[in-house]
């Protein structure tokens, strides 16, 4: 899978010149959108069949500030995924490849009526395209 890459803003930045915080919570979800289209599962198809997605866990690790004008790579990976819940891993490089943050989202899914949706029952082509990441993943 390719490599989410993306510009740091000037509006991102708070009055220190260096990223706000928030910012590389954004920059999780843009890299997590790319990252299942990519993986052929795009969130607006999942949305239309009337699963939703919400974060449930959420931790970052600051490494190293961003400024205005710096190139985020942002890598994710798929650290596990259970009946319910998604756990996805980012990396997030400068341009000198430096890591500038470490973070991981976990994500359940529900229908339209806030039910749980067991993954491997309702969904088994996303779960195997998952189950594909980790097992490649493994034998690297």
């Amino acid at each position: 899978m390719r490599l989410y890459v993306r510009p740091v803003h000037y509006y991102e930045t708070d009055m220190m010149g260096v990223v706000h915080h928030a910012n590389y919570i954004h920059w999780m979800e843009e890299a997590r959108i790319d990252f299942m289209d990519q993986l052929g599962f795009p969130y607006s198809a999942m949305e239309a069949k009337g699963l939703i997605s919400p974060v449930v866990e959420l931790s970052c690790n600051y490494k190293k500030p961003c400024k205005f004008g710096d190139e985020i790579t942002v890598t994710v990976s798929v650290e596990s995924l259970g009946g319910v819940k998604l756990t996805l891993a980012y990396e997030m490089r400068g341009k000198d490849g430096d890591i500038v943050c470490e973070a991981k989202s976990a994500h359940t899914f529900l229908d339209k009526n806030g039910r749980f949706v067991r993954l491997r029952r309702e969904e088994p082509d996303f779960c195997a395209a998952i189950d594909a990441l980790l097992n490649a993943t493994a034998t690297d």
